[in-house]
């Protein structure tokens, strides 16, 4: 690197480069004013070098007064620092740079955020300055690791015999799914694009034109909410798709790529090499999610068939029972001698998050088996022998106990999950926890309309003998539908796909659609699955949240480069904006006037 703007850049420095003559270009970070000395701390893309200037230079007055922020090109030379003075922070700590000559090449304003510290802000102002944000150091790092995550992923791909294809982003509205960002056609007025939610349809059509393995870092767009694993508007993801394969055929690709890819970036340990199978059922049931964070090591397990027994009291849940509940327990190890304030929290706790709050007792044992607390009265010796069978539950633990309906039960339990092991400190924060959730059911019922939909992916291939599949059954019908989870996080859902288009129609038929409405609505795809289709499967893994878990953020902004705020809005470019009543008309839109 040598032209009129730097011969280094603010990174390269070392003590063999002193007495060099060397120009440096880039950001004022910080200033330090000594009285007869000011040091200067320029920062680029790489780092940042100390530069020094004492009061005898002409230059020092004006740099004592230069913004910070200001883009200014150095030219001096490279001296050691003093063994006092050195700096292990920084690669560049051993050396420094006494400024001869300066040019201010980039002036800069009243700063609306510091730069130099990573200090929390107002969400508005970070978004609306986000160039400004994106130079502090954090996010900075952030931002280049995403890109470095991306490139190692391309690599390994690449490897594993995929070719990457680029899909188009104009398409058609799906009928399934989130809500669509529609783009009016000006040559088809009255038509509209839909930008693509993924390219769940083109990846398939890629099979079937003979392609054999097929990736894409691919941008989707669906109009929903922000959350802070989700952001509104756009995303990326690893797109894959691969012909004549199983589903074990998909998660050996998968599981090589992530412990690849973990490993390449994080000094984390993975918890499994590898990853857990886990069925949806299961999942449900032992951690009241399908998103289980398997770093925690509580387990729910149900406990209904207790409150048959005569020798069982608790009356409460009895009653409850007999109306359609079911109970479920949490139970925690070694919790005897926590004071009774833990458990009452924890009970109150469920209460605010709308539960009728969690019973709770801990098993004893002084001549004989007992439970001391609030509810341990109502449990005989054997009932609770039958408790600690059933649970795993041994004398000196405890157990927080909750009735409802199975919807609300596995809502509670899994927020009383992940909450009581973060009161116990629980969770080791210096692993990923990788595990695969299978056999979901492919269909369930609407809690509204009571009508048979859907429940994952319409385009899934289901379990089974395809000849024997009983559809007048359709809630007990499984399908080759799986979701990768990390530490509690998402990653991705994918499925080994319906292949064939009689097995298509009939499954559609179930969930209301006759064969002309899937005529109508996949045209494309029907119509190529008629022409010899392979069977194949795929999957979609989120860029974002790979990254959100290697930088160790909790919100995917913090790994997005220009990210849009809780409203769906870019506070930098101003976005949405109104557009003139020319373009309007060139598109055939009225607007109505708002009330």
């Amino acid at each position: 690197m040598n032209n009129k703007y730097r011969t280094h850049n603010c990174n390269e420095l070392r003590r063999e480069n002193v007495g060099k003559n060397v120009i440096l270009s880039g950001w004022i970070n910080k200033k330090r004013d000594h009285g007869n000395l000011l040091f200067i701390d320029l920062r680029d893309n790489y780092g940042i070098t100390q530069c020094i200037i004492d009061k005898e230079n002409p230059n020092f007055r004006e740099l004592e007064k230069i913004q910070l922020e200001t883009v200014v090109t150095i030219q001096g030379s490279v001296v050691n620092r003093s063994k006092e003075t050195i700096n292990k922070e920084i690669e560049t700590g051993e050396i420094e740079v006494g400024i001869e000559k300066y040019k201010v090449i980039g002036s800069c304003k009243e700063l609306p955020l510091p730069v130099f510290s990573d200090q929390e802000y107002s969400e508005e102002i970070r978004l609306k300055y986000r160039f400004l944000d994106l130079r502090r150091k954090k996010i900075h790092e952030n931002i280049i690791l995403r890109s470095k995550v991306i490139s190692f992923i391309r690599s390994e791909m690449y490897k594993s015999g995929f070719l990457e294809f680029q899909t188009p982003i104009l398409t058609s509205s799906s009928p399934e799914g989130a809500r669509d960002f529609l783009v009016p056609s000006r040559l088809n007025p009255g038509k509209f694009f839909a930008l693509p939610q993924a390219p769940q349809q083109f990846k398939q059509l890629i099979m079937v034109s003979g392609f054999d393995r097929y990736f894409q870092i691919a941008p989707c767009f669906r109009d929903e909410d922000a959350r802070a694993d989700r952001s509104p508007g756009e995303f990326y993801q690893l797109d894959l798709e691969m012909s004549f394969v199983e589903q074990e055929d998909v998660f050996n690709v998968v599981e090589k790529l992530l412990v690849n890819t973990f490993k390449e970036f994080s000094n984390k340990k993975l918890l499994f090499k590898k990853f857990p199978r886990i069925s949806y059922s299961d999942a449900m049931l032992k951690y009241g999610s399908d998103k289980p964070d398997l770093r925690n090591p509580l387990i729910i397990s149900d406990i209904t068939e207790i409150f048959l027994r005569d020798d069982v009291s608790f009356e409460i849940f009895k009653k409850l029972i007999k109306s359609g509940s079911m109970v479920r327990c949490i139970v925690t190890k070694k919790t005897k001698d926590k004071p009774r304030s833990f458990f009452d929290n924890i009970d109150k706790w469920a209460k605010d998050q709308g539960a009728s709050g969690l019973a709770y007792f801990t098993i004893e044992k002084e001549k004989e088996i007992s439970a001391k607390g609030p509810v341990g009265k109502f449990f005989s010796k054997e009932a609770l022998k039958k408790i600690m069978k059933l649970t795993g539950a041994e004398i000196g633990d405890s157990l927080f106990l909750a009735c409802s309906n199975q919807k609300e039960l596995e809502k509670i339990t899994s927020l009383a999950r992940d909450k009581i092991a973060k009161d116990l400190n629980l969770i080791n924060d210096d692993i990923f926890a990788f595990c695969w959730v299978v056999d979901y059911p492919m269909f369930e019922k609407d809690e509204i309309t009571k009508k048979i939909k859907f429940s994952h992916n319409p385009f899934s291939m289901p379990q089974g003998d395809i000849e024997k599949i009983k559809f007048e059954n359709p809630l007990d019908i499984l399908a080759y539908q799986y979701d990768i989870v990390c530490n509690g996080i998402e990653l991705s859902s994918g499925a080994i796909r319906n292949h064939i288009p009689e097995l298509m129609y009939k499954l559609f038929s179930v969930a209301g659609y006759s064969k002309i409405d899937v005529d109508q609505k996949f045209s494309g795809m029907i119509n190529a699955l008629s022409y010899g289709a392979p069977p194949h499967g795929g999957i979609a893994p989120g860029i974002d949240r790979i990254v959100m878990l290697l930088a160790n953020e909790k919100n995917i902004r913090e790994v997005t480069m220009f990210p849009m705020n809780q409203n769906a809005e870019d506070l930098m470019m101003n976005a949405p904006s109104e557009v003139s009543d020319i373009q309007l008309k060139e598109l055939n839109i009225i607007l109505k006037n708002k009330k």
